[in-house]
């Protein structure tokens, strides 16, 4: 709560700051343009864009940008989860907002704007009227309205027709997934989390215009930007450096060991069943409620949310919602059901599916799902056999 009156503190003064009289910026003005890099956490993965106004007439030194939410609101989670949150406009001081980054060992870098007195002062007009409350909202969403693309939309918006961007510096355009991979681990929980979530939307090549959903390729893309046919970047500057720091994964922890140990002990189970002419119920049941309950989240972010990026996700071919029913059906002693080993041939025939739309690019699945199919495939022909003998039994 103390926290809370404090950001609605600040939010009063800035807005005291800009809003006390009908000010117009002076001809010692300067507009910018702050990227910030990216951290380890999740949510800091992709970094962040902001416009730095300042006027040395006034002492004003304001940093406008999208980023903001209230963690506060009681249905944050659910209002997050199913994409209906409310980001919005944010004002903080250039001094508290570099001090954050600091704090969280992020460096900036500063790029001067090539604006004309009269460009300044409409840029700042628009960007005060966004932030009056009726108009700082709007609905977040991650790869075509978020804190990077809002930035390039307001220039143009603002300056129209007399804004130039050109693309010369983009030798070869990406997918939305290639992009989201190039600040993310190969080897992390975060990226695996994410090619799961994300469905096959994000494997189309992205307009160069959209590669400004990344603060970094906002950065690059302004350094190719004319106003009036002038360059619009004049200068660039590190204005807060960060300390690297030593990045040692432990391996332990890592999705690679725990999906190879869960490949291992499935084929581990399966022979040792086959050997032993016995069914392992635990694991059968583990491998189906686990498949089960991931296709249900890939199911509900795919049809019951409005994030953009989760739809049409293949994934949901391999982790199956049915099989959360079938992981109690497997639960019983004996399993002899004739549609128990069609079910199977079914799930088979959807991993093989999983591939064909891997190898036709239509999806690009995480590579440690080879691991999961494997462990999938092998122990769904196993059932089969052992369905149909205990079925030949039965009737003999």
């Amino acid at each position: 709560m103390y926290s809370k009156r404090i950001f609605f503190f600040l939010v009063l003064l800035i807005s005291t700051t800009i809003f006390s009289q009908e000010k117009e910026l002076s001809p010692l003005s300067k507009i910018s343009l702050l990227t910030v890099g990216i951290a380890d956490e999740l949510h800091s993965k992709f970094g962040h864009t902001a416009i730095r106004i300042q006027d040395a007439a006034d002492g004003m030194d304001i940093v406008f940008g999208y980023g903001g939410f209230d963690f506060d609101d009681p249905l944050f989670y659910s209002k997050f989860t199913t994409g209906k949150l409310d980001y919005s406009m944010t004002g903080h001081r250039y001094n508290n907002f570099l001090e954050s980054y600091k704090i969280e060992n992020r460096w900036v870098r500063e790029q001067q704007l090539n604006l004309t007195l009269a460009q300044r002062n409409k840029l700042f007009a628009f960007l005060k009227n966004n932030y009056k409350e009726e108009n700082r909202y709007y609905k977040y969403d991650f790869l075509f309205d978020n804190c990077a693309t809002k930035i390039p939309e307001v220039f143009k918006k603002v300056f129209g027709n007399d804004l130039e961007f050109k693309y010369d510096h983009l030798k070869e355009t990406s997918t939305f997934r290639q992009l989201i991979h190039e600040t993310l681990q190969t080897n992390s929980w975060a990226t695996f989390g994410i090619d799961l979530a994300l469905g096959s939307v994000i494997d189309r090549e992205a307009t160069p215009w959209e590669h400004q959903f990344l603060p970094l390729y906002v950065k690059d893309q302004f350094e190719n930007v004319q106003v009036k046919g002038e360059k619009l970047v004049t200068k660039e500057e590190l204005v807060l450096d960060n300390n690297p720091n030593e990045k040692n994964g432990n391996f332990l922890l890592s999705p690679l060991f725990w999906l190879l140990l869960f490949s291992v002990v499935v084929l581990v189970v399966t022979y040792l069943d086959l050997k032993n002419n016995k069914r392992s119920r635990w694991a059968d049941f583990m491998l189906f409620f686990l498949t089960g309950v991931a296709g249900l989240i890939i199911c509900f972010l795919w049809f019951a949310t409005n994030h953009s990026a989760t739809k049409i996700n293949f994934n949901m071919l391999w982790a199956f919602p049915l099989n959360l029913f079938v992981a109690f059906v497997l639960l019983k002693k004996k399993t002899t059901a004739l549609w128990i080993s069609k079910y199977l041939w079914v799930l088979i025939g959807l991993n093989v599916l999983t591939i064909i739309l891997w190898v036709l690019k239509i999806q690009i699945f995480s590579p440690l799902i080879i691991l999961i199919l494997i462990a999938l495939e092998v122990r769904y022909l196993f059932l089969i056999q052992n369905i149909n003998k205990s079925q030949i039994t039965l009737n003999s």
